[in-house]
């Protein structure tokens, strides 16, 4: 089942998360405060997965942040503006429920809200996240570009910027 992610949910998201980042290494940055990563200013909506009474997996809709690169390859390509679009993020599965199909109708149910919203559903991904590029290109997800991000001083990432089919 998905549904509307409600406040009382955010610990067990955390705790998902955990499992997550120590199993795959996402996020990359364990973040300090992971409760206010999964609700950053910019959020429109986040949907959670249950299975067995338990969550299972989350995903996010924001508005454009600083270090999103996607929205704007995407503008540039439709020429319309930049906040036409809306990113779909912090989308994560717990490794016991992998297989069935959560994480694409996560990801089908992030899209669809973009799109009631009049906006456009892109995201961005580090390239070596092999499963989550997988799961895009299965769901006919677009690549717009492969970039490479600096991060910091001492660190440049390689991302593959997507788009939702039209």
């Amino acid at each position: 089942m998905i549904r509307q992610r409600a406040s009382a949910d955010l610990d067990a998201c955390v705790g998902l998360l955990r499992t997550v980042h120590d199993r795959d290494g996402y996020p990359v940055d364990w973040p300090g405060r992971p409760a206010e990563w999964l609700t950053p200013p910019s959020l429109l909506a986040a949907w959670v997965a249950e299975t067995d009474g338990r969550i299972a997996g989350h995903v996010s809709l924001a508005r454009s942040g600083t270090g999103d690169l996607a929205p704007a390859l995407w503008s540039g390509r439709a020429r319309v503006p930049v906040e036409r679009a809306a990113v779909v993020g912090r989308l994560f599965a717990s490794p016991a429920a992998r297989g069935l199909g959560l994480g694409a109708r996560l990801l089908a149910r992030a899209a669809c809200e973009a799109r009631e919203r009049g906006l456009h559903p892109v995201l961005d991904v580090l390239a070596h996240d092999t499963a989550a590029v997988a799961l895009y290109e299965r769901e006919g997800w677009s690549l717009l570009d492969t970039v490479d991000q600096r991060w910091s001083a001492n660190r440049t990432v390689t991302v593959h910027c997507f788009a939702a089919p039209v």
